[in-house]
């Protein structure tokens, strides 16, 4: 059998919906034959190993455990989406304070137990923040952390081509950038729509700026409206997109979107945000992000309101203050993006 690799993934938050559809999507992508469920929910996670063995997939060894130990000994990947659902009226933001500790006891165990782990990606909202502080805790290097971001500009892709009516691959380089939330900065000017830039077509009589400010709040409030028509928040975009970024990281294809880095620089600093970026073997590095004097002032402020979120979970206990950060991770001190 052709996978990308052999060595071990980790799907953590099995038993869920997120878990549950990242596991059955890595099989179908053949990414490693040694993939391990974990969640503290038992009988579920034992309910989702049954039915992903009874699928009768070639040449796979799922395994399942509760023990974080025995789930974390030996890791190489690791996709996380252990923490608690957003649910009807909350923003990722109200998930704040028990994802954090959540993330915490994450990263401790990822430096505990698998030290020379090669990626993780951490996809529980909201995942600027947690992704953060898994990679405070976990000691590795920032290359070696992503967080989903790219569902955003999914969604603003999505948007645009429902808009024009065509079909959505007609839709080129749509980006969203800074925080997974609703304080996200949506960039029209990277975006080309039949070969032509999006910010020429904004206040024409085809898309007229009433209509462009519209589906800006659409792609903002998307998570939003899957929780209003589904009765739960998204499941299965995460999920793929997630295993799509891992993929990429073991030597896969080329990740398409943005995804959340840590990003260290003179403009922003000590945090985790959405930024251009490439996956590959050798991590996650950054390109730089081009925009209008506008699209920048709103990348400027998503960056202000992540470090209000990141001030908050220092404020809580769950951090150390930023002067401390190098006790735990000293890569963190270092300019990095």
């Amino acid at each position: 059998m052709n996978f990308l690799t052999n060595d071990k993934l980790v799907i953590v938050g099995a038993a869920g919906m997120i878990g549950s559809n990242m596991a059955q999507t890595a099989l179908m992508m053949m990414l490693t034959p040694d993939i391990c469920l974990y969640d503290p929910y038992a009988p579920g996670l034992e309910g989702v190993a049954e039915e992903l063995r009874q699928c009768g997939m070639e040449g796979v060894n799922i395994t399942f455990t509760s023990d974080i130990k025995e789930a974390l000994t030996g890791a190489k990947y690791i996709v996380n989406s252990g923490g608690a659902a957003r649910k009807a009226g909350m923003t990722r933001e109200d998930l704040l304070k028990g994802n954090a500790a959540i993330a915490e006891e994450f990263g401790k165990n990822v430096k505990k137990y698998c030290p020379d782990v090669k990626h993780i990606t951490v996809i529980f909202n909201p995942a600027d923040i947690t992704g953060l502080i898994t990679l405070l805790y976990a000691g590795v290097k920032p290359e070696c952390v992503t967080t989903l971001a790219a569902l955003d500009s999914t969604r603003l892709r999505s948007e645009l081509a429902k808009y024009f009516n065509i079909p959505a691959d007609d839709i080129v380089n749509a980006r969203t950038y800074g925080g997974h939330g609703e304080q996200m900065a949506v960039f029209a000017s990277t975006t080309m729509i039949n070969g032509k830039p999006l910010d020429e077509v904004i206040g024409t009589t085809d898309f007229p700026d009433k209509d462009w400010e519209e589906l800006r709040q659409r792609v903002i409030q998307g998570g939003k409206n899957i929780i209003n028509l589904r009765g739960r928040s998204s499941f299965q975009s995460p999920a793929y997109l997630s295993i799509e970024m891992i993929a990429a990281a073991m030597g896969g294809k080329p990740f398409r979107w943005p995804a959340g880095r840590y990003v260290n620089n003179d403009r922003y600093q000590h945090i985790m945000m959405a930024t251009e970026t490439t996956i590959s073997k050798d991590g996650v590095t950054c390109k730089p992000i081009h925009g209008t004097p506008e699209e920048i002032a709103e990348l400027d402020k998503s960056y202000q309101h992540l470090c209000k979120l990141r001030d908050e979970v220092i404020e809580m206990g769950v951090m150390p203050p930023i002067s401390e950060w190098g006790k735990y991770n000293p890569y963190l001190e270092e300019k990095t993006c």
